[in-house]
């Protein structure tokens, strides 16, 4: 996510903490906030699916996900 963004949401988290936001605010602030989550799911995955365990043994498999 671009760091115009993250500032953005910054900066609308700031003003409902001093007033409120307009229908508009709020609604661009859940987009931006429901955007930032997304991405952040996927950096996490991805960083999972690079993951790789070694066994006492020497062996190597990397994760999977439970059934």
């Amino acid at each position: 996510m671009e760091k115009e963004k993250i500032a953005r949401i910054n900066e609308l988290a700031r003003k409902r903490k001093a007033g409120g936001l307009t229908p508009e605010e709020q609604a661009e602030q859940d987009a931006l906030r429901k955007e930032y989550i997304e991405g952040f799911r996927n950096n996490l995955q991805e960083l999972l699916d690079s993951v790789v365990v070694q066994n006492p043994d020497g062996t190597q498999h990397r994760l999977h996900k439970k059934p």
